[in-house]
């Protein structure tokens, strides 16, 4: 395995952002990863795993060793009437890995569809979309310990899965590399419609038989409307995550702001669209320097073109005081900043 030096990030980040690595090397095998955990001890430098670049806003060139997860394939281990249990390795593209599950007809995982990045990302940021978390349909996944040198497995309790959240986001952050995830997918789908705007979406399209290709289908098409292509111009998807506040300060928001946007969540809280209070702040369709906020999303930063990660955390910082001044809401943010 080769161990590239002053390697550009800029086609492996999806914001766009000129910055370099120090030390880039591209696993592939076990083999691979062992070479690379000795690397990175004799060289005693910092390390991290880059997926998909879909959710890191790098502030400047990383002066150590990216490692980009090539680890491929997907294999059926067992079924039974009702589910088939499926393996993918981390490597493998997200979004592919649905469409594969959609082909064969195995449902749970048509409402992630075109979600950027690769699977063994999926579990750090729980992703989610339209109703469907990946946690819903997770059962365990295995992976590198880099301080110990072995595989581990953590099913779903070690996991700490919670909104956007997991144990790797938090106390296992650079410490291990998922190296595969395995999902329990259902042979008899359960349609999940009620979110967003897919079932209008499907009666647009004229599909008089609900199915999960049809699903899929929609949940492109809303995304594809909705969302900037990062290859068109540089983001990361949401850059802030919908803030959840207790029924209290629902009720008194709701008094001053009528037409505020939110869902309702099991405990008796309330999920706000971060993206409608962004809008209401007056960021949608503005901009700060290169840096800017989608028109068409609030909850998208983007980069015009040669932003910096520096600016872009600047226009945050910014919209994060605006909707605090204005709602008394904190924002958090989605994308892992990288110093």
């Amino acid at each position: 395995m080769e161990i590239l030096k002053n390697f550009s990030l800029k086609k492996l980040n999806t914001f766009g952002l000129s910055v370099d690595g120090k030390y880039f090397a591209h696993v592939a095998s076990m083999d691979d990863l062992l070479e690379t955990k000795d690397f990175i001890a004799e060289n005693n430098c910092r390390f991290m795993v880059l997926g998909g670049g879909s959710n890191v806003l790098f502030l400047n060139d990383y002066d150590g060793l990216i490692i980009s997860n090539g680890l491929k394939g997907v294999e059926i281990l067992k079924e039974d009437e009702e589910h088939i249990i499926v393996k993918a390795m981390g490597g493998e593209n997200w979004d592919g890995f649905v469409s594969w599950c959609v082909k064969h007809n195995l449902a749970g995982l048509e409402n992630l569809s075109l979600i950027p990045g690769s699977v063994g990302a999926s579990p750090i940021q729980n992703i989610g979309a339209y109703g469907v978390e990946m946690k819903d349909h997770f059962v365990e996944l295995e992976a590198f310990h880099w301080e110990t040198g072995k595989i581990q497995t953590w099913v779903y309790n070690d996991c700490k899965f919670g909104y956007r959240d997991s144990i790797f986001k938090n106390e296992l952050k650079g410490k291990v590399m998922i190296l595969s995830v395995t999902f329990r997918l259902d042979k008899k789908p359960v349609f999940k419609t009620e979110y967003g705007a897919i079932l209008e979406e499907i009666q647009r399209m004229g599909i008089k038989k609900l199915s999960i290709g049809a699903i899929r289908d929609a949940v492109i098409y809303i995304r594809k409307s909705k969302l900037p292509d990062p290859e068109v111009i540089g983001n990361a998807g949401s850059f802030f995550k919908n803030p959840v506040i207790s029924e209290g300060q629902f009720q008194s928001l709701k008094k001053a702001y009528p037409k505020i946007v939110s869902h309702q969540i099991q405990d008796g809280n309330h999920k706000l669209a971060a993206g409608w209070l962004i809008d209401q702040a007056g960021w949608k369709g503005n901009r700060l320097g290169n840096a800017g906020v989608h028109k068409k999303q609030a909850l998208v930063l983007v980069n015009h073109g040669n932003a910096t990660g520096k600016e872009i955390i600047l226009l945050a910082t910014k919209i994060e005081e605006s909707v605090k001044e204005m709602f008394g809401v904190d924002l958090e943010r989605e994308v892992n900043i990288i110093t």
